[in-house]
């Protein structure tokens, strides 16, 4: 999980509690939203360090 993406998930997740506690629900839908984003940071991040492993395992082969 990205540093990036952990901060989003956390500020979506106390946005969208103050919405429902207050009622807001632009608040509460900000924070779905910055929870969504948290989340797609985290699945790139994965994405580049698998491609990342690939990339050295090829090279790996190579060297043989």
């Amino acid at each position: 999980m990205s540093e990036n993406g952990a901060m989003d998930k956390m500020k979506g997740r106390g946005k969208e509690a103050v919405g429902k506690l207050t009622g807001d629900r632009r608040k509460e839908a900000e924070g779905k939203a910055d929870q969504a984003k948290g989340g797609a940071k985290d699945a790139a991040g994965g994405v580049g360090e698998r491609a990342k492993g690939v990339k050295d395992s090829l090279r790996r082969d190579d060297d043989k």
